[in-house]
């Protein structure tokens, strides 16, 4: 799995809890198939940049800002990374 699938998944994960909502209840406002919103989430489909604008709409933010958070997400993942090998060696 690409980490910007699974930036975008954990990231809007993170958004549709902090709104309080269901995968449901985010695939209404987006219109989109809950079943699809949760492989999204879990990283085993690639949202097109139409769904992740639906997505980031649906979760009150820009695109922009969605994809920003997924870029600072893979940052600390990778700098996570980075740290438990060094702390293995």
């Amino acid at each position: 799995m690409s980490a910007i699938v699974e930036s975008l998944g954990v990231v809007v994960r993170q958004l549709r809890e902090a709104q309080g909502w269901s995968q449901e209840q985010l695939a209404e406002h987006s219109d989109l198939n809950r079943s699809y919103v949760g492989e999204i989430e879990r990283g085993r489909a690639i949202a097109s940049i139409v769904t992740a604008d639906k997505l980031a709409r649906a979760l009150g933010v820009s695109l922009s800002v969605l994809l920003a958070h997924c870029d600072q997400f893979a940052q600390r993942r990778t700098a996570q990374r980075i740290y438990l090998a060094a702390i293995a060696c």
